[in-house]
């Protein structure tokens, strides 16, 4: 089943499955594990180049060297507009490390108000994937078993996916978006 929310098709999964990072259980493995960087939109890729040289001082050199050597993002194996990663499948080259987790540099920058741009959309609204129609779009819950802690942690505090990433999704449809979205969701 699935509501339409605008030109926007919601999975019930989004609706239903319970869901909320536990970054002390599994120390940002999402930004680590995969054999492709982070999906980017085409607008992405002009944000990327205008923010590198900003946030560079952020990164550790191994991620300075994949940028630099593979740009600053780059099409993978099966034609998709990624962020490059560490010698090609590892972690994200936009990564950083602290206190044993690892957290995204860009996001870091934006905290830091060095930039005006939070991290890559499909980053900000995991473990939401959009799937993209001419005519629609689909979000789709993405299991990941490296998630198990936070459907865990959605499950004791009740809360489901489309409630844990309300900012997100706010930024990418917009607040009349959202509250329409929470309307069909009551209306159930």
């Amino acid at each position: 089943m699935m509501i339409e929310v605008e030109q926007v098709l919601v999975h019930e999964d989004v609706l239903k499955e319970n869901f909320v990072c536990n970054l002390s259980k599994c120390k940002g493995i999402c930004c680590v594990e995969g054999d492709s960087g982070a999906p980017l939109d085409n607008d992405e890729k002009a944000v990327l180049e205008e923010i590198y040289p900003k946030i560079k001082h952020l990164l550790n050199e191994k991620g300075i060297k994949a940028i630099e050597e593979q740009g600053v993002y780059v099409v993978d194996e099966d034609g998709d507009l990624t962020t490059p990663c560490v010698d090609k499948n590892k972690e994200c080259a936009y990564v950083l490390f602290e206190g044993g987790i690892t957290k995204c540099a860009i996001e870091k920058a934006y905290e830091q108000g060095i930039v005006d741009w939070q991290k890559p959309i499909s980053c900000h609204l995991y473990p939401i994937r959009i799937t993209k129609y001419p005519e629609f779009e689909v979000l789709n819950y993405d299991r990941w078993h490296i998630c198990h802690d936070a459907c865990t942690f959605g499950r004791e505090l009740k809360v489901p996916v489309y409630s844990f990433l309300k900012g997100p999704l706010i930024r990418k449809y917009g607040e009349a978006w959202y509250k329409e979205l929470e309307e069909s969701v009551a209306a159930m």
